[in-house]
């Protein structure tokens, strides 16, 4: 490839990964909020997934932690419930940084799912990114926000922080997975080059 085809290349991936990252944003903003906690939005991690199966697993994962410090300036409020300096940090990490970035890990299903006429690398790296995502907020739910337990949650007595959690995040996290994965299979077909990267060969 030439100097000049390649900074175009970079370029491109540049803007394009810049333009998703502001779409994700202002998904994530267009919150419903769930009866029992935690808010639906409309496939604000799509944009950032879509990005590492596109450009590759590096690139997601660059992508995806700049979302990630975007998430956690949009967050910052809830760093000072942290009540010690490695509760601040953990609520930075796990509820943030580590939280997001994460989903850049998507792209690395293209390796385990070479057919891509099929969205099954997309579907299993939503699935698998959304749930280690769930595991981030599961640990600073329970080591955390726990202190807020309430006695009932869901018509259930709660005595475990971790069960809480579980549940509170479990919940919010399963609807986002459901919609975000009928939206990705709704759209591979008719979107299945641009999910590809056809258009970058």
């Amino acid at each position: 490839m030439e100097p000049k085809q390649k900074k175009s290349m970079y370029l491109r991936r540049f803007v394009e990964s810049a333009l998703m990252v502001a779409i994700a944003t202002v998904l994530s903003l267009l919150k419903i909020d769930l009866p029992f906690g935690g808010g639906l939005t409309i496939c604000s991690m799509l944009p950032i997934i879509l990005i590492s199966h596109r450009h590759g697993l590096v690139w997601g994962l660059a992508t995806a932690f700049v979302y990630s410090l975007i998430q956690l300036v949009l967050g910052l409020d809830n760093v000072a419930y942290g009540e010690t300096f490695v509760m601040a940090v953990g609520i930075v990490l796990l509820d943030y940084v580590i939280a997001y970035t994460v989903l850049g890990l998507s792209g690395a299903f293209n390796k385990v799912f070479p057919d891509r006429s099929k969205p099954t690398a997309v579907v299993v790296g939503v699935a698998v990114t959304f749930f280690l995502r769930f595991l981030c907020h599961l640990v600073t739910g329970a080591w955390i926000w726990g202190v807020w337990m309430p006695d009932e949650f869901m018509k259930m007595p709660m005595t475990n922080p971790w069960v809480y959690s579980a549940l509170y995040n479990g919940w919010y996290m399963l609807a986002e997975l459901i919609l975000t994965e009928i939206v990705v299979l709704l759209l591979y077909k008719p979107l299945g080059k641009y999910f590809r990267g056809d258009d970058l060969k």
